[in-house]
């Protein structure tokens, strides 16, 4: 019975904390690089390619379960290149040395991208 009541109060409290998480809190730390500066980076070459006026973009959010160390140089962003498979347009946000860990020494965050309604 103290079991359940513990496990209850438990689930209670992570559903509370996912709740109050959201990618505008997911900042960087000194071990990972937060989703919301990787949304950032795809914002600011998405508006770069806005300003060409060919089509218009907007960013959607990375997947919420990527977790990648910080990145140790600035990030660079491009198109998604179609040979990758990716059945949607996106952004690749890239990161080319990571922090030293054990994980990784580099990485990429495929971030999601629409096309902008036509105005009338």
């Amino acid at each position: 019975m103290l079991r359940s009541i513990l496990f209850t109060v438990a689930l209670s409290a992570c559903v509370t904390c996912l709740a109050s998480w959201s990618i505008d809190t997911d900042r960087s730390t000194q071990a990972k690089h937060g989703l919301f500066e990787i949304r950032e980076e795809a914002r600011r070459f998405i508006t770069q390619e806005n300003a060409k006026g060919r089509e218009q973009w907007d960013v959607l959010e990375p997947n919420a379960k990527v977790l990648v160390p910080r990145c140790a140089v600035p990030l660079l962003a491009q198109w998604t290149p179609k040979s990758l498979g990716r059945s949607k347009a996106s952004v690749t946000v890239i990161c080319s040395a990571a922090v030293p860990n054990g994980v990784m020494r580099r990485w990429d965050v495929h971030v999601p991208v629409v096309r902008k309604p036509a105005r009338a």
